[in-house]
């Protein structure tokens, strides 16, 4: 009796749950119509029209550190460079949280930094919550936080200004569906790199220990376990929300393999290859052979913690210590590379200790934010060209160095592996390495190469950059975004 009297009250409360969470998903689906509606009633308010009377397109670039200087803020310059000479009557927007300065400002460091001048004017909307991004601000469960924190900047951002084109320029996926669904625009996605990937569902699994699976996760199975459930959640609902764009480019071989297997929208997605300024590297004069009182090793990449800068001086140091060249002639390490934040600036003073700590303070050098003459004058002066950066989505300070003339000694993984170092015509050109060892192992091989083999690889190096070139990125990203402005 008391079993049929529990079915009896289960079945009269269901029908009424049923009733209500369908009047909920009711009402929220016509609040959210409401919004988009409202939206686009304030979009139409604020349009502005061309000579012939026609509404003027406006395409916005998501990109709230556009005044980074790292290779991602490279594609966004070109990119919009790209569109203005194509599509000249739009008006083009970045959302940006760099409030320390101006528009103009921001304009002259892309020149300054990748010699890219725009033909017309953009406008900066700033955006005052980017701190809703930064990782800082969630010491646990950094990927979801940061993530939830995109879509409150991404709502600041729509609220200003409602464009008929949305680019995510930077990986904010959580973003698009936003822009699509509530802002009614077309939206694209270039991936520099996949928010998670199936590498990191291995390192978990594995319990390896990396800058972003800590060592007290790794030793604990229970811990690894629901680490392992919570990245395997939230890959589904990455998968989900970047599946709904309407385009999708992608930087390199290894992202495109991680990005097929998580948003599954093989028919829009395609590689471009991020625009490297090969050209200005390649007018540096190669010469047969360097002086061997001035050998120096040059790191570049942003001073971001996956760069892996200590792996570096770690494997400098002991090839300081194992080799058996003459103190007079042993190479300097230069590390050159953007600071975007206060966390950076710290991490270059963490870097500073490590040298001091090994004892090589007096062989390395930092150059921060350095203007891009002076970024060309230490390219052509290196002799090796430097990257550790483990699964690097692609790598445009390796085809710079390469472009420049140095010997590239990169990491076994990712783009670097794929797509960058891999043979030109069936010859060398360049290295790659996995751990402190094969780091010190390779860079003496190098120095203890012929000159003449040397000039050999570089230029072979040479040669197989231009697939990279300003030129090939305008032409692939222009047909890839062509759907966008239909």
């Amino acid at each position: 009796v008391r079993f049929g009297q529990r079915t009896w009250l289960l079945c009269s409360l269901f029908v009424p749950g049923l009733v209500l969470s369908g009047a909920l998903c009711l009402c929220l689906v016509v609040l959210l119509w409401g919004v988009r509606l409202w939206l686009q009633q304030r979009k139409n308010q604020l349009a502005s029209t061309r000579k012939d009377g026609k509404h003027q397109l406006v395409v916005a670039f998501f990109h709230p550190y556009c005044n980074a200087g790292g290779g991602g803020e490279r594609v966004l310059w070109c990119a919009i460079r790209a569109l203005q000479k194509k599509y000249k009557d739009a008006i083009y927007v970045v959302y940006t949280g760099d409030k320390d300065v101006t528009g103009e400002q921001i304009v002259e460091s892309a020149f300054r930094r990748f010699n890219i001048k725009l033909t017309h004017p953009v406008k900066f909307v700033f955006l005052e919550k980017r701190y809703l991004v930064e990782a800082s601000l969630y010491p646990h469960f950094t990927l979801l936080g940061q993530s939830l924190g995109s879509v409150f900047l991404g709502w600041e951002a729509l609220m200003k200004c409602v464009p008929d084109v949305y680019i995510d320029s930077m990986g904010y996926a959580f973003t698009l569906p936003l822009f699509k669904y509530l802002g009614g625009c077309r939206v694209g996605c270039y991936v520099h790199y996949p928010t998670i990937s199936t590498d990191m569902l291995s390192m978990v699994r594995s319990q390896n220990a990396r800058f972003n699976n800590a060592a007290f996760i790794t030793r604990n199975p229970l811990l690894s376990k629901l680490k392992l459930v919570y990245y395997y959640l939230f890959a589904f609902v990455y998968g989900l929300v970047g599946s709904r764009s309407d385009v999708i480019m992608v930087n390199s071989s290894w992202t495109l393999n991680h990005i097929l297997s998580l948003w599954r929208a093989g028919a829009c997605t395609s590689v471009v290859y991020p625009p490297c300024d090969v050209q200005t590297f390649l007018d540096i004069p190669l010469h047969e052979e360097k002086s061997t009182t001035e050998y120096s090793i040059v790191s570049l990449g942003q001073f971001r913690p996956e760069k892996d800068h200590p792996l570096q001086i770690r494997a400098f140091a002991k090839f300081l210590e194992k080799t058996a060249v003459g103190q007079q002639s042993l190479p300097k390490l230069i590390l050159i590379g953007g600071c975007r934040n206060q966390q950076d600036e710290q991490r270059v003073n963490r870097l500073k200790k490590l040298c001091e700590e090994l004892g090589v303070d007096k062989k390395v050098e930092f150059k921060v934010n350095i203007p891009f003459e002076e970024l060309k004058q230490y390219l052509a002066d290196a002799i090796i060209g430097l990257h550790t950066m483990w699964n690097e989505h692609f790598g445009i300070g390796i085809v710079e160095c390469m472009a420049a003339g140095t010997i590239i000694l990169a990491h076994n993984s990712g783009g670097p592996k794929l797509d960058i170092v891999v043979p030109y015509e069936g010859h060398i050109t360049g290295f790659l390495a996995e751990n402190e060892d094969d780091y010190f192992e390779t860079m003496a091989q190098i120095l203890s190469l012929s000159p003449e083999k040397r000039l050999e690889i570089r230029q072979n190096a040479r040669r197989s950059v231009n697939r990279f070139a300003d030129q090939e990125f305008e032409g692939a990203f222009l047909l890839s975004v062509e759907p966008l402005f239909k």
